[in-house]
């Protein structure tokens, strides 16, 4: 399977052009077997890899030792999500959204044992900066993020991952909610600086699993009225169904991001014939990245009002209405991953203040991790959030491999 192109919404635009025949382990050193996804049930560590030409191949990877402050993993549940227009320089595993169980323990590891269920957060800063010593870790340029190359991600079965962005999970959430945390930890970070407030209309644009998440906190906020926007008339309806008391509206392609925004500020309007700024959403949250929707947003924001983009887009935008933006003292804001997010997002799944279990369409075993990514990108099969899923029960000390 060949994947190329950006991604929006969580979903990938891409060209699907056969199967690889084999991988490279490029974040250690060793060569993987040549195995075929239909022999991947007898793979010790089944690992999805992506190469520098975005071929995808299951892999017999490596099992690796912890080391200090480090412990292994069985990752008993990754999702599939979107990163932008991603550089491979080398054979890397993907994926970031995850949850698992702790299998052994490297030396000074104290916070956690050995059967503790545990929530990933993918990134290890070097937590030497002064973005990191200002505790503003997530922007820190020398961040180890999991599934981008050249450090592996979460769709194997096991990983090593440092102790401190490990967080246990009761009891009463599961594997699956477990590594919803992560997505849920997007939309935690964006929307401290959204400007969300209890009775304040506010619009999601793009209903995509980062769209939906901060549809369904938007929600919980008190933030109403709330509309959704999106391409697809199928997701829409999903939004509705998920947050029934959400209105939607299907973008039109022909028309400009004037002419939209005019079309969904009459939403907000009520269908009043005078224009009342007031009723206009004081907070947008952007989740598609796409160039068009991000000039939508910014003719729809109320003056005065707050936009946050979330969706990860083109790296240099033309078009955005900075004039606009600058009469109506717009709030124009961005995010970067998230940071001291997972305990809030626990509580909040634990205390059913939102349930994102409806968001996950398909589960798929690990070893079939290449047909996951092939139904994420096919545009005529509807998917919200795809989990690769591994139900093995693994050894307490796995062996390394010869």
């Amino acid at each position: 399977m060949t994947i190329n192109g950006t991604i929006s919404n969580g979903n990938a635009s891409a060209i699907l052009n056969g199967v690889t025949a084999a991988v490279t382990n490029g974040h250690t050193n060793g060569h993987a077997k040549e195995h075929t996804d239909a022999e991947a049930y007898g793979f010790k560590n089944p690992s999805l890899y992506v190469d520098p030409e975005h071929k995808l191949t299951m892999v017999d990877g490596p099992i690796e030792e912890p080391g200090p402050g480090e412990v292994t993993l069985q990752i008993k549940c990754s999702g599939i999500c979107g990163i932008g227009s991603m550089e491979v320089k080398g054979q890397c595993i993907l994926g970031h959204e995850a949850a698992g169980v702790v299998l052994k323990c490297g030396e000074g590891v104290t916070n956690l044992k050995i059967g503790d269920r545990v929530g990933v957060e993918p990134q290890e800063p070097c937590e030497k900066c002064f973005l990191c010593r200002e505790g503003r870790y997530n922007l820190c340029e020398d961040v180890k993020f999991s599934g981008i190359w050249p450090y592996a991600g979460t769709i194997q079965r096991y990983k090593v991952h440092p102790a401190k962005w490990l967080y246990k999970i009761p009891d009463a959430l599961t594997y699956q909610e477990g590594a919803l945390l992560e997505p849920l930890s997007v939309i935690l970070h964006g929307i401290k600086g959204a400007n969300v407030k209890l009775g304040q209309p506010t619009l999601i644009c793009g209903a995509g699993p980062i769209g939906l998440v901060a549809l369904a906190a938007a929600r919980a906020s008190g933030a109403h009225p709330l509309v959704i926007t999106d391409v697809n008339a199928e997701r829409l309806a999903f939004a509705k169904s998920f947050v029934p008391r959400c209105e939607t509206y299907l973008i039109k392609p022909k028309l400009s991001p004037q002419e939209t925004a005019a079309e969904i500020r009459q939403i907000f309007n009520e269908g009043d014939e005078a224009h009342d700024e007031y009723k206009m959403p004081a907070s947008v949250m952007e989740c598609t990245g796409v160039e068009g929707s991000v000039c939508t947003a910014c003719y729809c924001v109320r003056r005065g009002g707050t936009l946050m983009v979330v969706g990860v887009g083109k790296s240099i935008m033309n078009n955005v209405p900075f004039m606009h933006l600058s009469l109506a003292e717009i709030d124009l804001k961005f995010i970067n991953r998230y940071r001291d997010t997972w305990p809030a997002a626990i509580q909040c799944m634990k205390g059913g203040i939102v349930d994102l279990n409806a968001m996950v369409t398909h589960k798929i075993p690990l070893e079939r991790a290449v047909e996951a990514f092939e139904l994420q990108t096919d545009p005529t099969k509807f998917s919200i959030k795809i989990h690769i899923t591994d139900d093995t029960e693994a050894l307490v000390e796995p062996a390394v491999p010869a």
